[in-house]
């Protein structure tokens, strides 16, 4: 019972660590709150402000954008337009699919078959902004992110992306210097997530959109880059809470499905179901005991049963074969020799006979 008892706590223990293993940075990034990277106040001047004039800058004056082709909605087209003419010193960069396609085919050959054979084309408009701004450098801008003022300030960084919530980092604004190695790292290991989950929200979050990102931002940060590559996170009052955040966030999220409410709701209560998973995982291995304890004791039944059944049986060893009597003066050797010369034994004997009557004749005549 106790070599059995400790065979199910190892197994046990072997399932809960390759379980907690596979889902360690998604844990980890529940409770990161981005403190050690997030860009202070004093590193961002004020608007119009002269201490902007004389910054280093790191990333090239250029905005990506992504669509399908040239022509904008005009839900976005204000959007659009805002950053146009808030940089006209910027070169602009509209990445449609057909631009999109030809530079991967040219530039990275390798990704090309996974690019095109991306379920959603959300996929494909995630995977085009960490390749050129691995390639070009420069700033991406969602469509529906209208800008508030000039980029020059996180134009110092190395490399930048906002805070989201309620955890992790998004992929809607962001900016970086050419082959900066977190975006190195991002379209190097794209393809390894290129993966199906049962929900379409799901496999477009973790395999090229934000989820996908925050994880390798994550693991990113445990290689203690320095100071030109780190990632500097952008807060939510500097992205579009106050009249001097960056950015203007419009209508947007097009690609949502149905099952974007249910992962909504999940993100909203993640700190009940995080306990509710937890309560669930010490049912099942209670469940798991009971049974395991169950069969154990079945099977001690059933093994009392049979070994009771055959106790019952009395054992018939083969008895030996008696051996004839002998007299314990005549050696086995003799025994042997008479069997094999039963005459010769008997004239010997004679012989002695005679000899010994021949003794006692001679005696009577002395």
């Amino acid at each position: 019972m106790r070599k059995g008892l400790v065979l199910f706590i190892v197994i046990n223990i072997f399932i809960i660590t390759f379980l907690v293993h596979s889902v360690f940075t998604l844990l980890t990034l529940l409770f990161e709150d981005a403190s050690a990277d997030a860009i202070s106040n004093l590193e961002l001047p004020a608007p119009n402000s002269s201490s902007i004039i004389g910054m280093d800058q790191h990333i090239p004056k250029i905005i990506h954008q992504t669509y399908k082709n040239e022509s904008i909605p005009a839900i976005w087209q204000g959007a659009q337009q805002s950053c146009i003419d808030l940089h006209p010193d910027y070169e602009y960069k509209l990445w449609t699919d057909d631009k999109s396609r030809d530079f991967i085919a040219k530039e990275y050959p390798w990704f090309l078959n996974t690019f095109e054979n991306y379920e959603f084309p959300i996929q494909r408009a995630d995977a085009i902004r960490y390749f050129v701004l691995a390639h070009y450098g420069g700033t991406y801008v969602d469509l529906d992110d209208g800008c508030n003022r000039r980029l020059d300030p996180l134009l110092q960084f190395g490399a930048w992306v906002r805070r989201t919530s309620p955890t992790g980092i998004s992929n809607d604004a962001m900016g970086a210097i050419p082959r900066h190695p977190f975006f190195q790292r991002v379209i190097e290991q794209i393809e390894n997530y290129d993966r199906h989950w049962v929900l379409p929200y799901i496999t477009v979050m973790y395999s090229t959109g934000p989820l996908f990102l925050s994880v390798l931002w994550k693991e990113y940060m445990l290689t203690d880059p320095d100071e030109l590559a780190r990632v500097r996170i952008l807060m939510p009052e500097h992205y579009n809470r106050n009249p001097w955040s960056f950015f203007v966030h419009h209508q947007g999220s097009s690609w949502h499905g149905k099952d974007a409410q249910l992962i909504f709701w999940m993100g909203q209560h993640w700190k009940l179901l995080t306990v509710a998973g937890f309560l669930t995982a010490g049912v099942v291995g209670l469940c798991l005991w009971w049974l395991y304890t169950r069969v154990i004791r079945l099977g001690s039944r059933r093994w009392s049963r049979v070994h009771h059944r055959y106790a019952r049986i009395p054992s018939r060893a083969p008895s030996a074969a008696p051996t004839p009597p002998h007299s314990p003066s005549v050696s086995p050797t003799r025994i042997k020799l008479r069997n094999i010369f039963p005459n010769h034994q008997r004239n010997s004997k004679r012989d002695d006979d005679v000899e010994t009557g021949h003794i006692e004749r001679v005696g009577r005549h002395v």
